[in-house]
C-alpha cells in the first residue's frame, strides 16, 4: 500500500488539484507529497487499458488482454460463481499491468431493447443486475484491484445521454433502477462509483446530493469514492458539495477557479473538499502502482484466461429453439453461411472495445477439427447491404449439405455506444438468407451474434436456434463446442424477447424528448409488462432449454405466516432426468395478491444454478428476502409491505410456473398511495402527474444557449456554432484504422455533445470564460461576450505569468 498524507495537510490548491484527472485515465499526482497517480482502465468485460495519456475519448488502440463476454452474454449464465471467476480474471489481469480501478461492471437497466449499449449492461431485471454485478465486483476486488459500478444511475438510452432529463417517480427509481446498484453497493462493497452523464429529475447526477450522499452513502453505506464518468461534470463545485469527488477526465484545471470561488464565497465548505480530497488520496493508498506490476499479462494468464472465456461464452449461450437436431453428430457435412463464421461479431461497439490477445472463429474451430465444412459469406460483416448473388451462393451451399448452421445478427453499425438502435429487426440481408436456406434445407440452425432482443420472423421455420450473444475472443469456439454438445448451452435469458417493437411498455417514451424523457410506464419494465399486461413476448424472461432434462419436486416454503421485514426461503429438489451431465435455473417470483398496492403480477424475488449429472438430485434452496414482499412509499418514506396474501412462484421462466406457494403477510400496511387498480402504464398527463406526485415538467427549450446546449444545436442555428463543430470534429482522434461503428459513434458524441464537455475535451484549448465568451456571442450579447472575453484574456496571462515565476524560481 502506497503512503499518503492526510489531506487536512494539503494546501487549498492541493485538494482542489486533486479533484479532477491527470489526462484521460490517471489521477492527479503529487510529487511533492509522494503521491503517485492511480491507473484506470475501462474494464467491463476486459481490460481496455492505454499507456501514456490515451485518446480523449478513449476508443484509440490499447494493450492486449483477454477479451470476455460482454455482460449481456455473461448475465445470461445465471451463475454468479461463473461470474465472479471472470471478474478475477480481470482483476488478475489488471494487476498485472498496473491498473487500480477496473471502470464496470456496467448494471444499467435495460428499460428498451433499442438502447445503444445494452450489450454492455446485465439485464432488464435488478435481481438478476445486481446479484451478477456484486460477483463481478468480488471477483476483480479479490485481487487487490478496484470496481467501479456504473453508470449510476438512470442511464438507460445513448441517445442525448450528455443532458437527457429522466423523469422518474420515486418508487419506480428505487424499486427498478436503483435496486440492483443497492445490492451491489452493500454486499459487494466496491471501491468506486461512477455517476452517470444524464439529469434525473432536473439534476445532473454528478451534482445530486440525494443520489450521491443521501441514498448512496448515508443509506447503503458506501464508503469509497464517487467519479464522474467522463466529461459529465456541468458544476464541479456543486458536484463537490453533493458528493462527487473525482471528475474525469482532467479538464487542466477548468473548474479549479470556480471551486476556489465558491470556497472563498462561502458557496461551498472547505471541509467538503478535503472530505473528497481524502477519498482520492484513500484510493491511492489502496490501489496498486505500475511501478509494482510486470506490465505485461503473462503467458500464463492469457491461456487460462482464454480458455475461461471459451467456457463462460458457452455458459451464456441460450437455446431458444431445438426440434433435437442439436447436438449435432458426428462426421455431419456441414455448410456454415455467414460471415460472422470468418469475422466473428464477439463484442460490442464504443469505449468498452477490448483489444484481444487472439480471436477464434467458427469457422477456425471447425477446420481444426477436421469437420466437413462447405462455406458461404451470405453477407458483407459490416453493413449487409441486399447482395443477390450472397445469396444464390448460400443456397447451393446449404442444399447439398446435412445440416446448414446460419450465422446472423448485428452488424456494429446498427447497435454501438453513442447511438440508440433505430428498430428490432435484423439487417433484410440477414432475415432474406435465414428464410432462403431453411427453404432448401430444413435441418438449419441459426446462431445470433448481437447484443440485444431482435425480431427473428422466420424463427418457426428452422430447427434450432441458438443465442449467441457476443462471445468473447473465444466465441466462435464456443459456439463450435455447443453445437457438437461438447459444452451444453447453459444460458437462460436475462431479458425479453418481445414479439414486436409495440408490444415493449416504455417504445411510446422511447428515447424521448432530446432534453427529457418520461418514464411512464414505472414499474412495467421487461417482463412485468408482458405478464401484467398478458402480452406474449416471442421468448419470455428467464427461458432456456438445453440438451438434458429435469424434474421439479417438492416445492415448498420455510414458512407460510410473515410479518413486516421477514423473508422466506424456498426449497426444491431438482434431478437431471436425461442422460447428459446439465444445468438448470431454479427461479423465484412473488406476486403480490393483497389488493393494496399496484405491483407487477410477477416479480423475480430469487434464483439459483445448478449443475447436475445425469440421474443427479440436488435439493436447491433460493432465498427470498424480505425486500420481495416489500414496495416503496415515496410519501412515507421508504419500504413498506402490505398486508395479506402473497404467492411465491417457482418458475422455469417468467411464463412459466412449475409450483405455486401461498403465504401470509401480518401486520403489514392497508393502503398505498398507487392502490391496486391504479393504471400500470401512465398514458395521460394527468395519471403521470399523480404517479409523480408534481405536475410533468416540460423540457428544457434548445434557446438560450447555455453550457448545457449541445454542439449540433448551436452549430444548427448559429455560424459561429458551425464554426466550432467543425473545430471539434477536426480535434476528434479518428484515424484510417477505425471501423465505421466507431466513426458514426464519433460523429453522433459530437453532435450531442454539450458546449461544457467540449472544453473539457478541449484540454485547456477552452477556457470557461472563454466558452462563456462563446455561448454570449451565440445569444447574440456581444458586451457580455466581450466582459466573459477580457476575464478569458486575465486568467490566460495570470497563469502565464505563474509559470514564469515559477520556473524564476520566485515567489508570487
Amino acid at each position: 500500500m502506497t503512503t499518503t498524507p492526510p489531506a487536512s495537510d494539503l494546501t487549498l490548491d492541493e485538494r482542489v488539484s486533486l479533484l479532477s484527472g491527470s489526462g484521460s485515465w490517471l489521477t492527479q499526482p503529487l510529487p511533492d507529497h509522494d503521491v503517485p497517480a492511480v491507473v484506470l482502465s475501462d474494464g467491463p468485460h476486459g481490460l481496455r487499458y492505454q499507456r501514456g495519456a490515451g485518446d480523449h475519448l478513449g476508443i484509440g488502440r490499447s494493450e492486449p488482454a483477454t477479451c470476455f463476454p460482454p455482460a449481456v452474454t455473461l448475465a445470461s449464465s445465471w451463475d454468479e460463481d461463473l461470474a465472479a471467476e471472470v471478474g478475477r480474471a480481470v482483476g488478475a489481469e489488471a494487476r498485472a499491468l498496473g491498473v487500480g480501478v477496473v471502470l464496470g461492471p456496467g448494471l444499467n437497466i435495460k428499460r428498451h431493447p433499442l438502447c445503444g449499449r445494452n450489450f454492455e449492461y446485465l439485464s432488464e431485471d435488478p435481481v438478476v443486475s445486481g446479484r451478477m454485478a456484486a460477483a463481478l465486483t468480488e471477483g476483480i476486488q479479490s485481487q487487490g484491484v478496484g470496481a467501479c459500478l456504473k453508470h449510476f444511475a438512470a442511464n438507460n438510452q445513448e441517445s442525448h445521454r450528455f443532458v437527457v432529463d429522466v423523469v422518474v417517480d420515486e418508487r419506480t427509481l428505487r424499486e427498478i433502477y436503483l435496486a440492483g446498484f443497492e445490492h451491489a453497493v452493500r454486499h459487494a462493497r466496491p471501491w468506486t462509483v461512477m455517476a452517470s452523464y444524464n439529469l434525473l429529475d432536473g439534476l445532473h447526477t454528478t451534482e445530486h446530493p440525494g443520489l450521491l450522499t443521501q441514498i448512496l452513502r448515508d443509506e447503503w453505506g458506501f464508503h469509497g469514492l464517487v467519479m464522474s464518468d467522463w466529461a459529465a461534470v456541468h458544476d464541479r463545485a456543486a458536484g463537490v458539495a453533493a458528493g462527487l469527488d473525482l471528475e474525469m477526465p482532467g479538464s487542466r484545471g477548468l473548474f479549479d477557479a470556480e471551486v476556489h470561488e465558491a470556497v472563498r464565497t462561502g458557496a461551498l465548505a472547505e471541509g467538503a473538499v478535503t472530505t473528497s480530497a481524502q477519498r482520492v488520496l484513500d484510493l491511492v493508498a489502496r490501489a496498486p502502482q505500475p511501478d509494482d506490476a510486470p506490465g505485461v499479462v503473462p503467458d500464463h494468464l492469457r491461456e487460462a484466461d482464454d480458455a475461461l472465456a471459451r467456457r463462460a461464452a458457452a455458459a451464456g449461450t441460450v437455446l431458444l429453439r431445438n426440434d433435437g437436431l442439436l447436438p449435432l453428430a458426428p462426421g455431419t457435412r456441414l455448410a456454415v453461411v455467414g460471415a460472422f463464421a470468418e469475422e466473428p461479431r464477439y463484442q460490442g461497439a464504443g469505449s468498452s472495445q477490448v483489444n484481444p490477445t487472439r480471436v477464434t472463429s467458427a469457422l477456425d474451430e471447425l477446420r481444426a477439427r477436421g469437420v466437413e465444412v462447405t462455406y458461404a459469406r451470405g453477407y458483407d460483416p459490416a453493413r449487409s447491404a441486399d447482395d443477390a448473388a450472397l445469396l444464390a451462393e448460400a443456397i447451393d451451399v446449404a442444399a447439398a449439405a446435412d445440416v446448414a448452421v446460419v450465422l446472423v445478427g448485428l452488424p456494429a453499425v446498427r447497435e454501438s455506444e453513442g447511438f440508440d438502435r433505430e428498430d428490432l429487426a435484423l439487417p433484410a440481408q440477414h432475415d432474406a438468407l435465414v428464410t432462403a436456406v431453411a427453404a432448401v434445407n430444413p435441418r438449419t440452425v441459426v446462431a445470433l451474434s448481437n447484443g440485444g432482443p431482435v425480431l427473428l420472423p422466420w424463427r418457426d421455420r428452422v430447427a434450432a436456434i441458438l443465442e449467441s450473444y457476443l462471445g468473447g475472443q473465444a466465441g466462435g469456439a464456443a459456439l463450435v463446442d455447443v453445437l457438437f454438445g461438447d459444452a451444453e448451452p447453459g444460458g437462460r435469458l436475462a431479458e425479453t424477447f418481445p414479439a414486436r417493437q409495440e408490444d415493449v411498455a416504455s417504445d411510446p417514451w422511447f428515447p424521448g424528448h432530446p432534453h427529457m424523457v418520461e418514464h411512464r410506464e414505472g414499474l412495467m419494465v421487461g417482463y412485468r409488462h408482458h405478464v401484467t399486461s398478458g402480452i406474449e413476448p416471442a421468448y419470455p424472461f428467464g427461458f432456456g432449454l438445453g440438451y438434458t432434462t429435469f424434474a421439479w419436486d417438492g416445492a415448498a416454503l420455510d414458512r407460510e405466516i410473515l410479518t413486516p421485514g421477514d423473508g422466506a426461503t424456498v426449497t426444491v429438489t431438482v434431478t437431471n432426468t436425461g442422460g447428459r451431465a446439465g444445468s438448470d435455473v431454479v427461479q423465484v417470483y412473488v406476486h403480490d395478491a393483497t389488493g393494496v398496492v399496484l405491483r407487477p403480477r410477477r416479480e423475480l424475488a430469487g434464483f439459483a444454478k445448478v449443475h447436475l449429472a445425469p440421474g443427479e438430485s440436488r435439493e436447491v434452496q433460493v432465498r427470498v428476502p424480505a425486500r420481495a414482499f416489500a414496495f416503496y412509499d415515496a410519501g412515507a418514506p421508504g419500504w413498506r409491505t402490505p398486508v395479506g396474501r402473497f404467492e411465491v412462484e417457482v418458475a422455469r421462466s417468467s411464463a412459466d410456473v412449475v409450483a405455486t406457494l401461498p403465504v401470509e403477510v401480518e401486520g403489514g400496511v392497508t393502503s398505498a398511495p398507487e392502490p391496486a387498480d391504479a393504471e400500470p402504464v401512465a398514458r395521460t398527463d394527468e395519471a403521470f402527474a399523480r404517479r409523480l406526485g408534481r405536475p410533468v415538467p416540460t423540457p428544457r427549450p434548445v434557446r438560450p444557449f447555455t453550457r448545457d446546449s449541445l454542439v449540433g444545436e448551436v452549430a444548427a442555428r448559429t455560424r459561429l456554432g458551425a464554426l466550432l463543430q467543425r473545430a471539434i470534429v477536426r480535434r476528434t482522434p479518428v484515424d484510417e484504422s477505425d471501423d465505421e461503428a466507431t466513426r458514426l459513434m464519433y460523429e453522433r458524441s459530437t453532435r450531442e455533445l454539450p458546449l461544457r464537455a467540449a472544453a473539457i475535451f478541449s484540454q485547456g484549448a477552452i477556457d470557461l470564460p472563454t466558452l462563456d465568451a462563446l455561448i454570449a456571442a451565440m445569444n447574440g450579447k456581444p458586451a457580455d461576450a466581450a466582459k466573459h472575453a477580457g476575464a478569458a484574456v486575465a486568467g490566460r496571462a495570470r497563469v502565464l505569468g505563474a509559470a514564469v515565476r515559477a520556473r524564476l524560481g520566485r515567489p508570487e
